[in-house]
């Protein structure tokens, strides 16, 4: 604005963590009469805004800050009182010391009262114009509201509208707090951490504080390992709404745990005497479900994890809803409390249900939690379940796009471990290669377990051994490609090895028992590594005939480098690179895919039919073959008008207009004389021109172009009809026309 609209020079430099939308941003901003080459980041501000009530806990936000200078803080904190409750005394100090203006607005409140929801930057744009005296006031003013009717004419008038009163009212909400003189002498406030993790006292905690530039790289591991669970140690408190729990409403079907992209809200089974010392606001009722007789449920919300999107809420699908979002700071205090009972005193039951359910599922410990991707992320459900199915055995191959960002955010991983102390080993090589770097552990473990099963073949011809050293070596040898039973005897060997006589062979077994346990081979990319960077690579693993599994998390464009478009990118989509909307389809991978005849292939969206995502999750990891499953991925770059909070609503509409299919494609069926094709989705309802225009990415050529958009559209109608009949007749074909077979 200031830069357009004057003939001032302007320089904006932007400093990221290393998060998805949502994350730690820091906005160098300078202004002057003379051109500015300073190609440094300003460390000597006049003006500073914190614009996440949280990082004045979290950052050193006023660092750098002149004698005098301004400060704008957004929070709820709206009086003298709980500026004292609630700054550190870091912060008091060095503002009493330098005698800044200290001023706070509570943006979030004033956006929400105005239909804006949690979207504040006109709102801080507008005090920080009232404040700096860069231009004058009214003159801001007007810049402003021009701007607002470039950015947002095309998404409505009443867009706009709100906007242009989030202008006039931001003054009105700015609170000139007036602080003591004994702020100076403010003493330190206790630390939030008790960190005994050398790891994260010395590496994690500087680094998340915008302070890893002074750390030696002595510092760091030489290897480039991470330690596993290190998310957790975050606790960014950033979510404006967390959800809060209606036991009364509650009917125990897990689905917002199912959901949830940051693995921020969980059910938990506690027995009665597990409860005792619980807080009060430890709410439970009696547990439903076969197998969970006397036990007591609750869903326990991670509200320091959470980023406030509301899938779990929007997904719930009781009566009156069992989950409502409320202010964090409305739930802080007693949900920080009671987790911290649940991690303490109630144990993990993970052994009660049916870990294949969709209820069952949920029970299980998540060894993806509290990832750097987006709120209301569509890719990071599809890994969480995975991670619940088979996470204590699974090799994760990742290409580099969003999901090795949000997998891999450093200085810390989301992946975790269990109970037991196993997890997924993840590794993220390059943008083109993730498949062959998947193919390349799975052929390495494939020579190593050989080379187990000859040794332990060679031990079982010698004598004097224990009958139970040879059972447990026979059980494995015979079930070394079950991964229940690999486990099972392979843990049996361990334990009758402790008992035999040591001798060169046995001794050998012990340097190898990583190997009993049948692994989970899995590679992890999105649409522009699948469908277009990496596909060569994808289509060699696959025609390899290995038993490897591919996920492609498909948003439809290259959502982590800007939203450039892909070959996954629709006909009639805008993006980069298709501005005028894209003229030709998308490529069909899973129908190529099926033409091998011996891959399993499925098209699953979790927001349409969450057991079907299951089955193919479990049916592609069973398949003694190379697998590939395509996951229809809601993304922010999509433009969706709803939120991404109702990101899985707009999956299932997906499906429901006919603009994505539900399918999979099991060869293992050929072999039993069945058709190995089965439709899972049905015809086109006919409302596919509203999917369509309830997503920017389509909507707004719309209203650029609207001729042309509605030849486009009708031109994907058709195509998506054509393609259902296509895909009803492959399902109705006798099994051995269908093209399974191995």
């Amino acid at each position: 604005i200031i830069g357009d609209n004057t003939d001032m020079y302007a320089q904006a430099y932007f400093a990221y963590d290393s998060k998805k939308s949502g994350g730690f941003t820091v906005s160098h901003l300078r202004f002057g009469k003379a051109p500015i080459k300073s190609s440094y980041l300003v460390n000597q501000a006049d003006f500073v805004a914190c614009h996440k009530a949280a990082y004045v806990q979290l950052y050193d936000v006023l660092e750098g800050i002149k004698d005098g200078g301004t400060f704008l803080l957004n929070s709820p904190w709206e009086t003298l009182e709980d500026m004292e409750r609630e700054l550190p005394g870091r912060m008091k100090r060095t503002i009493a010391r330098k005698g800044l203006k200290f001023y706070n607005v509570d943006a979030v409140k004033l956006a929400m009262s105005l239909g804006l929801g949690g979207r504040i930057n006109m709102i801080t744009q507008t005090a920080y114009f009232k404040l700096a005296n860069v231009i004058p006031f009214d003159q801001a003013v007007s810049y402003l509201k021009d701007s607002i009717k470039k950015t947002y004419g095309k998404k409505g008038e009443a867009v706009v509208n709100m906007n242009m009163a989030a202008v006039d009212k931001a003054v009105e909400s700015l609170v000139e707090i007036k602080y003591p003189e004994s702020w100076a002498d403010a003493p330190d406030t206790p630390s939030l951490y008790n960190d005994v993790d050398p790891y994260i006292a010395e590496v994690v905690r500087p680094i998340l504080a915008q302070q890893g530039d002074k750390l030696p790289v002595s510092a760091f591991e030489p290897d480039g390992i991470v330690p596993l669970g290190t998310s957790a140690c975050e606790k960014r408190g950033v979510a404006i709404l967390v959800p809060e729990w209606q036991p009364e409403n509650c009917i125990q079907c897990n689905q917002c745990s199912l959901v949830c992209p940051h693995a921020a809200i969980r059910p938990i089974l506690a027995a009665p005497e597990e409860l005792e010392g619980a807080p009060e606001s430890f709410v439970t009722v009696d547990a439903k479900g076969k197998g969970l007789e006397g036990l007591k449920f609750r869903i326990q919300p991670y509200v320091m994890d959470c980023q406030g999107c509301g899938s779990c809420a929007n997904v719930c699908p009781a009566k009156e809803k069992a989950l409502l979002m409320k202010p964090l700071e409305t739930q802080q205090e007693a949900q920080v409390a009671n987790l911290a009972f649940a991690t303490e005193h109630v144990s993990l039951k993970d052994d009660v249900m049916d870990r294949g359910t969709l209820k069952g599922s949920q029970f299980q410990q998540p060894l993806l939690e509290f990832s750097g991707a987006c709120a209301g992320c569509g890719e990071t459900p599809y890994v969480k379940l995975l991670t619940q199915l088979f996470g204590e055995r699974m090799i994760v191959a990742n290409a580099t796009g969003c999901s090795s960002i949000w997998g891999g955010s450093a200085p810390v991983t989301p992946y975790c471990q269990n109970k037991d102390g196993f997890g997924p080993a993840w590794g993220n090589s390059l943008f083109e290669d993730a498949a062959e770097y998947g193919l390349g552990m799975h052929d390495a473990y494939a020579q190593r377990r050989a080379k187990l099963a000859d040794t332990v073949a060679g031990i079982l011809e010698s004598e004097g051994l224990t009958p139970e050293l040879r059972e447990a070596l026979q059980g494995w040898l015979d079930n070394r490609d079950d991964a229940d039973k690999s486990r099972e005897y392979g843990e049996a060997v361990m334990s009758a090895l402790s008992e035999a006589d040591e001798t060169p062979e046995l001794h050998e077994l012990w340097h190898m028992s990583d190997l009993f346990t049948k692994k989970s081979f899995w590679v992890f990319g999105g649409d522009g590594w699948g469908y277009d960077i990496g596909y060569g690579g994808l289509d060699h693993v696959l025609a390899s005939g290995a038993d490897i599994n591919i996920l492609v998390l498909d948003t439809e464009v290259y959502s982590n480098t800007g939203g450039q478009a892909s070959k996954a990118t629709p006909l009639g989509s805008i993006a980069k690179f298709a501005a005028a909307g894209k003229r030709v389809k998308k490529k069909e991978l899973g129908r190529m895919v099926m033409t091998y005849g011996y891959v399993y292939v499925a098209s699953v969206s979790m927001g349409a039919d969450m057991n079907q995502v299951l089955k193919a999750f479990k049916e592609a990891e069973a398949y003694k073959g190379p697998s590939l499953i395509i996951a229809y991925a809601p993304c922010i770059n999509q433009g969706i008008r709803k939120g991404m909070g109702k990101s899985m609503e707009e999956a299932k509409l997906a499906v429901k207009t006919g603009y994505w299919p539900l399918y999979r494609f099991n060869p293992a069926l050929a072999d039993e004389g069945k058709n190995p094709f089965i439709l899972e989705s049905k015809a086109p309802d006919g409302t596919l021109n509203e999917f369509l225009l309830g997503e920017n990415r389509y909507a707004q050529l719309e209203q650029a172009k609207p001729e042309v958009a509605q030849k486009l559209r009708e031109e994907m109608a058709r195509q998506y009809q054509e393609r259902y009949e296509d895909l009803k007749t492959l399902s109705e074909l006798p099994a051995d026309k269908t093209g399974g077979e191995k």
